[in-house]
C-alpha cells in the first residue's frame, strides 16, 4: 500500500477515536451521569495533566527501548479497553480515575502519531515539509466524521460514544503493527531535563519570552472551554420548545464540528499574517478573536441568532490556529538550536498542560457558580469567558514588546 495513504489511515483514525467523545463527553456527564460543573472541569483536567509529563515520558521509552509504532500500537489497545470501561462506570471517583489513565495513554500518542509518520516519510526519502500537512490535515477530518457519526446516531448524550472510540482505537493499535519499523534512536543522548523540556526554563530569564510564555499559559486556558461545554449549551436549548426541533440542538454535535472544518481553512492564512503583521498582532487577532468565540455564544440561539452560533465556529479556526501554530513558530525562531526541542516541549507545557488544567477547572466552577436551581445562566456564563479573554489580550497588548522582521519568518527552519 502507498506509504501516505498509510500514513492518511494512521492520523484518520488516531483522531477519529477522540472526535467520538471530546466534543459530547462533557454533555453526557452533565445529562446521563448527572455530574456538577466542578466535576466535568476535573475530568477534562486530566488530559492537560497528561499532557505536562506523559507525552516525554512516551518519548523517552520510544527513543530507548520500543519501536514507536509498537508503543503507539500497545497504547491505542489498552486506550480501547478503558474506554469501555469507561462505558460501563456512573460514579463520579471511578469515572475520574478512568478517564485520567484514558488521558496518560492518549495525549502521549498524538506526539508519537507525529514522530512515527516523520520517521517513515523520512526513511522513503519523502520532503516532510511537503508532504506531512495534506496528511495531517485527515486527522481533523477524522475528527470531524467521528462527532458527525455520534450525532447522527443519537449518542451525544449515552456511553456509545465511547464504544465507537474503543473499536477505532482498537483498530488502529492493530493497524499500527503493520506499519514500517520505527526503531529507537540511541544516538541523541538527551538529560532527563531535556526530556521534560525543563532546560527551555531558561529561556524565562529574558522578558520577552516569560511574558510570551505567561499569556501562553493563560490564552490555553481558553482551548478546551468550548469543547468541554459546547454541546452541553446548545443541547439546553432543548429545554425551550420553541428551539427543540431545531437543527442547532438535534445536530449540535454537527454544528460544532464546523469549529474543526475552519481550522483547517485558516492554518492557510498563518504565513501570509506572520509575515505581513507579525507574532505580537497575530497573538492579539487570536485573543481577540477567542473573545468573539465566547461573545457571539452568549447572544447567539438556534432561531434568530443562529447566525452568531455559526460565525463563533467560523471564528474557531482563526482564535486556535493563530494561537497555537504561530506561537510554535515563534519559539522555534526564538529558542537558540540546542534548546528548540524543549522550548517547544515547555509551550505545550504551558498551553495545553497547565493551561488546559486552568481552563477546565475554572469553567466549571464558573458554570456551577452561574447555576440557579439547576438552571444555567448561559449568556453570563459565555460573557464571563469573553471577558477573562479579553482582559488577556488587553494585557498581553500592554506587556509584549517585539519589534517585526518581516524576513525573520523565512529564516525559520523545519
Amino acid at each position: 500500500m502507498n506509504i501516505k495513504l498509510r500514513l492518511t489511515i494512521l492520523n484518520f483514525l488516531e483522531f477519529f477515536a477522540w472526535g467520538a467523545w471530546l466534543l459530547s463527553a462533557g454533555a453526557y456527564m452533565y445529562n446521563t451521569l448527572q455530574f456538577s460543573g466542578v466535576q466535568i472541569g476535573a475530568v477534562y483536567a486530566t488530559l492537560g495533566i497528561a499532557s505536562v509529563f506523559m507525552p516525554a515520558i512516551m518519548g523517552i521509552i520510544a527513543d530507548r527501548w520500543l519501536n514507536a509504532e509498537k508503543l503507539f500500537g500497545f497504547s491505542h489497545i489498552i486506550l480501547s479497553v478503558l474506554l469501555i470501561l469507561v462505558a460501563q462506570v456512573t460514579d463520579y471517583q471511578t469515572f475520574y480515575l478512568v478517564v485520567f489513565l484514558v488521558s496518560m495513554f492518549y495525549m502521549p500518542t498524538i506526539a508519537l502519531n507525529n514522530a512515527i509518520s516523520y520517521s517513515i516519510l523520512e526513511t522513503n526519502k519523502f520532503n516532510i515539509v511537503k508532504a506531512f500537512p495534506p496528511i495531517r490535515v485527515w486527522g481533523t477530518i477524522g475528527f470531524i466524521a467521528a462527532v458527525w457519526l455520534v450525532d447522527l446516531l443519537g449518542w451525544k448524550l449515552s456511553k456509545e460514544q465511547f464504544y465507537v472510540s474503543a473499536l477505532a482505537s482498537l483498530i488502529l493499535g492493530i493497524y499500527s503493527f503493520t506499519l514500517p519499523a520505527c526503531p529507537p534512536a540511541k544516538i541523541e543522548n538527551k538529560t532527563l531535563l531535556q526530556r521534560f523540556g525543563l532546560d527551555a526554563f531558561v529561556l524565562f530569564k529574558e522578558r520577552k519570552m516569560a511574558i510570551f510564555f505567561i499569556f501562553s499559559m493563560l490564552l490555553g486556558a481558553s482551548l478546551q472551554i468550548t469543547n468541554i461545554w459546547g454541546v452541553e449549551f446548545l443541547n439546553n436549548f432543548g429545554n425551550i420548545d420553541i428551539y427543540k426541533d431545531s437543527f442547532a440542538v438535534t445536530r449540535s454535535g454537527i454544528l460544532m464540528s464546523l469549529s474543526q472544518i475552519s481550522e483547517t481553512v485558516f492554518i492557510l492564512a498563518i504565513p501570509f499574517f506572520l509575515y505581513k503583521f507579525g507574532i505580537k498582532t497575530v497573538m492579539l487577532i487570536s485573543m481577540f478573536a477567542w473573545v468573539l468565540r465566547f461573545a457571539l455564544f452568549g447572544i447567539g440561539n438556534p432561531g434568530t441568532g443562529l447566525s452568531f452560533l455559526i460565525l463563533s465556529m467560523l471564528i474557531y479556526g482563526i482564535a486556535f490556529d493563530f494561537f497555537n501554530i504561530s506561537g510554535s513558530l515563534f519559539v522555534e525562531k526564538e529558542a537558540k538550536p540546542g534548546i528548540r526541542s524543549s522550548a517547544q516541549g515547555l509551550f505545550m507545557l504551558m498551553t495545553n498542560g497547565l493551561g488546559a488544567i486552568i481552563g477546565a477547572l475554572s469553567s466549571g466552577f464558573v458554570v456551577d457558580y452561574f447555576t440557579v436551581g439547576g438552571v444555567k445562566d448561559w449568556q453570563t456564563i459565555w460573557f464571563t469567558f469573553a471577558l477573562y479573554s479579553l482582559i488577556v489580550a488587553i494585557g498581553f497588548a500592554i506587556t509584549f514588546k517585539y519589534k517585526h522582521d518581516p524576513n525573520s519568518i523565512s529564516t525559520i527552519k523545519h
